[in-house]
């Protein structure tokens, strides 16, 4: 389970470096949201995978799931999607004043 946990995770961080290196916007914002769901994917597997067991530690419980990474990850989530809507917003404004997409603002 852990393997698959964590080449799910690098398969999601490869594909968004390989976003991040093209020359266009869309694919750059694209890219920036694979990261940050790669990073999400991080903070939740390091609160242990525990099949079954509680979110809280209850009366009787052996084993239960750390609360602080999905603290993480649900600020995180909260963040990230009002930083991908300002930068699709910031976008849009730079293909309709520079006539293109590219990241530099050449060609």
């Amino acid at each position: 389970m852990e393997f698959l946990l964590a080449s799910a995770i690098g398969a999601i961080v490869a594909a968004g470096v390989y976003l991040l290196l093209r020359a266009r916007t869309f694919p750059v914002i694209l890219g920036l949201g694979l990261l940050s769901y790669a990073v999400n994917l991080y903070l939740v597997a390091s609160g242990r995978i525990a099949i079954g067991a509680p979110p809280l530690a209850l009366e009787g419980a052996t084993e239960f799931a750390d609360p602080l990474p999905q603290a993480l990850v649900l600020t995180a989530i909260v963040i990230g999607f009002a930083m991908t809507a300002f930068v699709v917003t910031l976008a849009i404004k730079a293909r309709m004043t520079l006539n293109n997409d590219h990241v530099d603002g050449k060609e």
